[in-house]
């Protein structure tokens, strides 16, 4: 007999209170029995080497133990040492994966109206019983939904869902879960020193988490280590024969990413390739220690409801979780996930562990990049001193224009208007903003900014509340017209309100008054910019920009006023008409141009592109 077979036998569970990890099932079957309220059918269904066979044994040795105290069998009966061997006469235990034709229920349906030649009770035992055809369970079917009184049938599987819902329906259902490495440890440590083996407790945990939840498993991992070792277990010697991945190197690794320390993710690389680690077991272990960082951070007071690792562990990963920040290590899992999928699908695993992991080691912390969208400058992101400095409010470097023999005055005029550099569309500003309260935006306006004058004999006045703060964009065309700066600014600052009254105009207004326009071939917009909260909005925005109190109130245009006829949209459109009919004329009176229309025989043909602006080019006469 073998050594994994005595350690199987000698601690193999013999009563409910001897099940590991499964209290609240052996609590349920007991105060059944007690209660005598225990069904005629079971289905025990869970992960390999949970207890689901030994537990049918138990509560079929519970059931005909002659000697039994409180449903705790013996042990030492005839009928116990018979049934925890597997030849008890009434207690039938069948293969499903083997006997999984209709023969065998058949068999199985004719034997159940005997008497049991002992006992009171009857225990059919099937196990894996979803391997059993559909002709099996339909014969089954009957028998397990009206059985005999003295005939007790527990059903054992793993794969609860290939199980027709008739036969789930007929039993009572008890799902074993896995069970928790911290408690799988213990009880190797305990078979470890009652069969005076010497092991250490890291060797211990990395037996019991290499076997995923199983016992069974755990126990055939402890056989093979024991073989090894000659009864002297370290934890060297479990990596070595079970060619597992060092803890320490997780830990090495998670501290270099933790930390952005390039030069420790180096030298862990180096390590990992001596060590002959499978790259691809490496990263699935350090994404899982990023997991447990972040659930060690988040439950501080008790981690060892969320993590199942060691004290020693867990409090390396307190020390690097209060390091960082959960922004940065939910950053950091993302990141090693992406790069396992590359992992995965590449011919060379070794080479795209160690881009991922240089890659994250110098990737920008959450913090840092907070710091630079306050406008603060900000060091390099990675600890390599070659990197340059990356400061907020660095400029993009512009190549200078080549030189070119000197135009007239109108062409400079249009070689300045189309070789001006074009505004970035996002700064630094535009992510920094502040919500302020009473405000109708999150903006904050520019200092020393005076505000822009408003037509017609206004006096300053004081407004009784402070005014909603605003960012104050100049406006990207150069008017006189302060409705038109006015719209402008409210449409970077609220774009469906701007949007509204670019298609407004001024018909009257006085020092209490303003009464806003609303031409007719857009009426229909007349009743939502007449909307309270809208007129409450532009009121507030007057206050902003316009330091003014003044009373809003939004009209039909008749067509009878001529102040402000021309709405922004419509004075808008009407510049970038002026401006592109100037650069039209600027191109065709260029002397450069003219020269090659008489020579070539050509004319220039303006092609407009879908912004708005025009290119030229010479097409044959």
């Amino acid at each position: 007999m073998s050594q994994y077979q005595v350690i199987a036998r000698k601690w193999r569970p013999q009563s409910f209170g001897d099940l590991i990890g499964q209290d609240h099932i052996s609590t349920t079957l007991l105060n059944a029995l007690r209660g005598h309220r225990l069904p005629q059918a079971l289905l025990f269904t869970g992960v390999r080497g949970t207890g689901k066979t030994s537990t049918a044994r138990i509560l079929a040795k519970s059931l005909r133990c002659q000697n039994a105290v409180d449903f705790v069998p013996c042990g030492k009966c005839r009928d116990c040492e018979d049934t925890t061997l597997s030849r008890a006469i009434d207690v039938v235990e069948i293969d499903g994966a083997s006997n999984n034709g209709v023969d065998a229920i058949r068999e199985l349906r004719d034997s159940v109206g005997y008497m049991p030649s002992s006992g009171t009770h009857k225990i059919y035992i099937i196990d894996e019983v979803h391997m059993l055809s559909t002709a099996a369970f339909n014969a089954l079917l009957k028998t397990l939904e009206e059985p005999p009184a003295h005939v007790i049938f527990i059903l054992a599987t793993t794969e609860a869902q290939k199980i027709p819902n008739t036969i789930l329906s007929r039993c009572q259902r008890f799902d074993f879960r896995r069970i928790p490495s911290r408690i799988i440890a213990s009880q190797l440590a305990k078979i470890c020193e009652a069969e005076g083996v010497k092991a250490d407790q890291d060797a211990v945990w990395a037996i019991a988490r290499q076997a995923d939840g199983s016992m069974r498993d755990s126990q055939s991992l402890l056989d093979h280590v024991i073989t090894f070792s000659n009864k002297a277990i370290t934890l060297p010697k479990v990596i070595e024969v079970l060619g597992l991945t060092d803890r320490s190197l997780v830990i090495e690794g998670a501290e270099a990413l933790i930390l952005r320390d390039q030069a420790k993710a180096l030298k862990l690389i180096d390590s990992v390739n001596r060590s002959g680690v499978d790259p691809k077991l490496f990263a699935q272990d350090l994404l899982e220690e990023m997991r447990n960082a972040l659930m060690v951070r988040l439950c501080a007071d008790d981690p060892t409801r969320v993590v199942d690792l060691p004290d020693s562990e867990i409090a390396e990963l307190a020390k690097l979780g209060h390091a960082t920040s959960e922004e940065d290590l939910h950053a950091l899992f993302d990141m090693l996930l992406k790069g396992i999928a590359d992992l995965l699908r590449s011919s060379d695993p070794r080479l795209v562990l160690e881009m991922t992991l240089l890659r994250i080691s110098s990737a920008p912390t959450m913090m840092s990049l907070r710091e630079l969208f306050a406008g603060r400058t900000v060091t390099s992101f990675a600890p390599a001193p070659a990197q340059p400095q990356v400061t907020a409010a660095a400029p993009r470097a512009i190549p200078a224009a080549p030189a070119i023999p000197p135009p007239t005055a109108a062409v400079t005029a249009t070689v300045a208007v189309n070789t001006e550099p074009e505004k970035p569309k996002y700064t630094v500003e535009s992510f920094t903003r502040s919500a302020k309260p009473g405000g109708p935006t999150g903006a904050s306006p520019k200092p020393n900014k005076a505000p822009p004058a408003i037509p017609g004999p206004m006096t300053p006045m004081t407004p009784a509340t402070p005014p909603p703060q605003v960012q104050d964009t100049e406006a990207p065309v150069d008017t006189k017209d302060p409705w038109l700066g006015f719209v402008y600014k409210v449409r970077k600052a609220n774009g469906l309100l701007g949007a509204m009254l670019e298609n407004t105009h001024i018909l009257e207004q006085t020092n209490e008054r303003i009464t806003i326009g609303v031409p007719k071939k857009v009426a229909f917009m007349i009743d939502k910019i007449k909307d309270p909260d809208n007129v409450r909005r532009v009121e507030q925005f007057i206050e902003t920009f316009w330091q003014r109190t003044l009373k809003v109130e939004i009209k039909m245009d008749d067509g009878t006023s001529t102040v402000g006829a021309l709405t922004p949209r419509a004075k808008e459109e009407k510049a970038k008409v002026e401006r592109t009919q100037s650069i039209e004329s600027a191109v065709e009176e260029n002397p450069l141009v003219r020269s090659a229309k008489n020579v070539f025989k050509t004319q220039v043909k303006t092609i407009r592109e879908p912004n708005g602006s025009s290119q030229s080019k010479e097409s044959k006469s």
